[in-house]
């Protein structure tokens, strides 16, 4: 492996291990950026009326390596605790996800001349809806997903391994299947643990010319739109295209394409082969200049703090302010990245009354983590018209918010990021 951290442990054994050392580079200077204080699991969410039992809480802070330029969560607890075998996120369920994926497969096709003889697997595959783009294209495809979710992929035809990723299990899938032309880890890549047996996995399962495509979140407009809500423990790392291109470099492989892409509110789309082999697009460098490094990153992130905490005051404020006129407050949406706002901001039962999900979600009929707050089906918020709700994916608000209007909701629509306002 290479560049080890002191993070590495075993699944199962339920502890949580603080970051020594950076992720990526192994540099012990980390600078410390700011702490949201202590959350929950985002994903452990327990049944609406259950008897209130005690939850694991851990800290949450973020550090920067300023020779690698990686952001990082200064805390990795094992992945048991973070991804449950009752993981409640299915990707199929958010238009815009479906619509990147389908335009991943189209790029990829174009990009590296595939042909439907190319086999391509995708790490962290969920329920599917990635890799069947590939089998609708007639190529031979493989999931590899550790949580029940993959039991809806193999139901829907789309074969998939239930396990986590590692070297081992690379192996096995080339024993049965072959290299694979093309590897996908998208909003994964940044959030197992020993990133670098990752990628040795990776390898060993790669084809000679193949490709690696990552998409994680970006750093860049994580900042700009002060995405505090998208730091929470299943995301161990915050890109740049400067820090993944450094992890990447350190086992051979070349960054030959990236662009930004619109999903979870900013992410970054990342093509790597083995040196060499592919032609480097002008793509790369162009996001490299755009990008902050060294001492100007370190002097936005001071920024990114200060500007965090502004924005959780005046969403305080706005709240406080409708609360005052009796108003009835309800949340849009329960995505992970609502559990570090609500737990962050400290909204509670007596704020949001409930948080709406569409219908098939399966956070229907549990609450919001760290919080009694129930989650119902959307069709309350029409039966009910309370008087303002906020969009807690606030990140696709502007699909959101006609949708909710077509559908008769009459009251406020609040939107908390990244500047709290009306719709």
């Amino acid at each position: 492996m290479v560049g080890p951290t002191k993070i590495a442990r075993g699944a199962g054994t339920g502890a949580s291990v603080p970051v020594e050392q950076c992720q990526v580079c192994g540099s012990e200077k980390l600078d410390y950026v700011l702490s949201l204080g202590y959350m929950p699991p985002v994903n452990q969410m327990v049944p609406i009326g259950a008897v209130p039992r005690q939850q694991p809480w851990f800290p949450t802070d973020l550090l920067h390596c300023r020779q690698c330029d990686l952001v990082q969560l200064g805390l990795a607890v094992d992945p048991v605790i973070i991804f449950p075998p009752e993981y409640p996120y299915t990707s199929g369920t958010t238009k815009l996800l479906r619509d990147n994926f389908a335009d991943l497969q189209r790029e990829s096709w174009e990009l590296m001349g595939l042909t439907a003889k190319d086999f391509v697997v995708d790490i962290g595959s969920n329920d599917g809806t990635l890799i069947s783009n590939f089998q609708k294209a007639g190529n031979r495809i493989l999931g590899i997903e550790p949580t029940d979710v993959g039991d809806i992929a193999n139901s829907r035809g789309i074969p998939t391994i239930k396990r986590y990723f590692g070297k081992a299990a690379a192996q096995e899938v080339v024993a049965s299947h072959g290299k694979a032309k093309v590897i996908t880890a998208a909003n994964c890549f940044a959030h197992i643990e020993d990133v670098h047996a990752i990628v040795e996995g990776i390898l060993e399962m790669l084809d000679e010319d193949g490709a690696f495509i990552s998409e994680s979140h970006y750093l860049i407009p994580l900042l700009d739109t002060l995405q505090y809500d998208t730091v929470y423990h299943e995301h161990l790392r915050y890109y740049s295209l400067h820090s993944l291109k450094y992890l990447l470099e350190m086992h051979g492989l070349e960054v030959f394409h990236a662009r930004p892409i619109p999903s979870h509110g900013g992410s970054i789309r990342v093509y790597a082969a083995r040196k060499g082999k592919r032609p480097v697009q002008d793509s790369v460098k162009k996001m490299l200049d755009a990008e902050p490094t060294g001492e100007a990153m370190a002097k936005r992130l001071v920024k990114f703090k200060h500007d965090v905490l502004l924005t959780k005051l005046r969403l305080l404020s706005m709240l406080r302010d409708l609360k005052e006129q009796n108003a009835r407050i309800v949340g849009i949406s329960a995505p992970s990245r609502a559990s570090t706002l609500f737990n962050y901001v400290g909204l509670d039962d007596g704020i949001i009354d409930y948080v709406c999900e569409i219908k098939g979600s399966l956070k229907i009929g549990k609450c919001m983590p760290g919080t009694s707050i129930p989650v119902v089906d959307e069709e309350r918020l029409f039966a009910d018209q309370p008087e303002a709700a906020v969009i807690f994916s606030w990140h696709i608000a502007d699909e959101l918010a006609p949708k909710l209007r077509a559908k008769g909701y009459k009251g406020k629509l609040i939107t908390p990021l990244p500047e709290p306002r009306y719709l």
